[in-house]
Parts: C-alpha cells; sequence; structure tokens
C-alpha cells in the first residue's frame, strides 16, 4: 500500500505515519513546513490546486488521508475548503481512494445529540461552516470519498494540545461542552483501516464516552500525575458555541469491528 498523508507532520497526521510505516506500507508525508517525523517527506501546499494534481499524479498514491487543517487565522477559510477540494479531485484523477477528516463542529449541538450520519448539520462557529463547506466540496468532486468526524484528540506520550491546556492554571474549562474524545492513536489505527476498504459517504468516528470540556481536563491532568481541583469550570457563553456536539458511531464501530477506546480514566 502507498500511503499519502496530508498534514504528515500533524498531531493526527504524523500517528497515521508512524502506524502505516509500522505496517510496511510505502508513506508519503506531506507538509507545508514542519518537516514529518515519519515518511518520506513531501512539501506541498494542499491550496495549491495544480500542485497538488502534479504530486499526486507524479507519485501514483493508492490511497490519500487529508488531515491538514487551519483552524482559525486568515488562512483558514482557504486551507480547508479549498485545500480539501484540490485533494478530492487529485485524489480522484489519480484513482487512489480518499479518507477526509472533518469535525463534530459541524452540528450546533443544540439538539440531537447523539449525532448519527443523517442528522442536519448547523454549524454555528465559522471553523464548523469551513469544515461542512469542505465536507460538501469533496462528495461532490470524489464521490466514492469517505468523510470521517471526529472530535477533540489526545493520548500521545507527549502532551499533545488538550493535554497542555489542561495543564494550565490560567484557564476556564466549558462545564456543558460536550465533546467525544479520542485518542490519537485508536484514530489513526481506524483511518488506516479505513483506508484499505471501501466506505463511503459520511461517517462518525470518536470515542463513545461523551464529556465537557471541564472533565475531560480533570481526567488528563489526573492521568499524567497533576491534581486536578485547580481545574476551573464555567459555564460557556451560548453565541458562536456549540454545545453538546457528542457524535453516535455505532456504524463504525460495526464496520471496525470494535468502538475506539473509552476515555481516559474512565
Amino acid at each position: 500500500m502507498k500511503l499519502l498523508v496530508t498534514g504528515g507532520a500533524g498531531y493526527l497526521g504524523s500517528e497515521m505515519c508512524r502506524q502505516a510505516v509500522e505496517r510496511g506500507w510505502a508513506v508519503l508525508a506531506a507538509q507545508l513546513e514542519t518537516p514529518p517525523p515519519f515518511g518520506s517527506p513531501l512539501r506541498l501546499d494542499v491550496r495549491d490546486e495544480e500542485s497538488v494534481r502534479r504530486v499526486l499524479m507524479r507519485h501514483g498514491p493508492d490511497a490519500v488521508v487529508h488531515t491538514a487543517y487551519v483552524s482559525r487565522g486568515p488562512a483558514m477559510e482557504s486551507t480547508i475548503v479549498r485545500g480539501s477540494s484540490a485533494v478530492a479531485g487529485a485524489a480522484r484523477r489519480c484513482g487512489a481512494r480518499l479518507v477526509h477528516l472533518s469535525s463534530d463542529l459541524v452540528f450546533d449541538g443544540e439538539y440531537g445529540a447523539p449525532y448519527a450520519e443523517d442528522a442536519d448539520p448547523r454549524p454555528v462557529m465559522g471553523y464548523g461552516a469551513a469544515k461542512l463547506e469542505a465536507e460538501r466540496a469533496v462528495v461532490r468532486v470524489h464521490p466514492e470519498a469517505l468523510v470521517v468526524r471526529t472530535s477533540l484528540l489526545y493520548g500521545k506520550p507527549e502532551p499533545g494540545p488538550q493535554e497542555l491546556l489542561a495543564f494550565r492554571d490560567d484557564l476556564d474549562f466549558f462545564t456543558d461542552e460536550i465533546r467525544c474524545p479520542t485518542r490519537v492513536d485508536d484514530l489513526a489505527w481506524a483511518l488506516l483501516e479505513l483506508a484499505g476498504d471501501g466506505t463511503a459517504g459520511v461517517l462518525h468516528l470518536a470515542a463513545p464516552d461523551a464529556v465537557s470540556r471541564y472533565e475531560l481536563a480533570r481526567r488528563l491532568r489526573t492521568a499524567h500525575g497533576f491534581d486536578p481541583s485547580s481545574i476551573r469550570g464555567v459555564p460557556s457563553p451560548r453565541i458562536g458555541r456549540a454545545r453538546n456536539v457528542a457524535l453516535d458511531s455505532s456504524r463504525a464501530a460495526g464496520i471496525l469491528g470494535r468502538p475506539l477506546r473509552g476515555i481516559v480514566g474512565g
């Protein structure tokens, strides 16, 4: 299997590349600036449609997993929307299987949780809106693609973004924003499994436990030997924030043969 991972130096992308190398796959780790720790490095700006097309046609991957994104700032929309469309178009043209990563934040979290794949997405955040637009572009350009919605990621040996937030004493954590935090190594394993099958359309893929950001921070602190009592919990502002966006990942559990592991400390 020849696999190309966009965002190959990122939190999820690098874990995918590590596991794929362990499987004996030929791994192309595409990155914009940061050198990827695993796989063969490949510089790629996903916003450059022509460059993406040339790279994929030249290397001819069997599968592409698109994890590259920007969560905020002026490059967010172009990276997420234009980049996803470019990757999808190039993957279809070269005959590659495409697994595209999306987010639980395509939902507003006001009703319906846990959300199944056929739930009506209604993002309230700019990031979620961009992710939804990217989903629609991917499905339009590459109808055989698999769009995977997931949640907050944690769990590498070195502290990741969620751990680093939890270790801080100067932040408040929302008690009523509910997600399904997922181990990054579990998600990477599942995505590699899905890269080799024919599942298409939208699939929810996250751990089964729905907890608040406050509870997640407490559990992460405890798991790393820190006192969780200093974690401060507050209600979230309603305006512009997604509330309970827990995902129903039962369909994915059936495809994979098991659910992902529950949250740390659960």
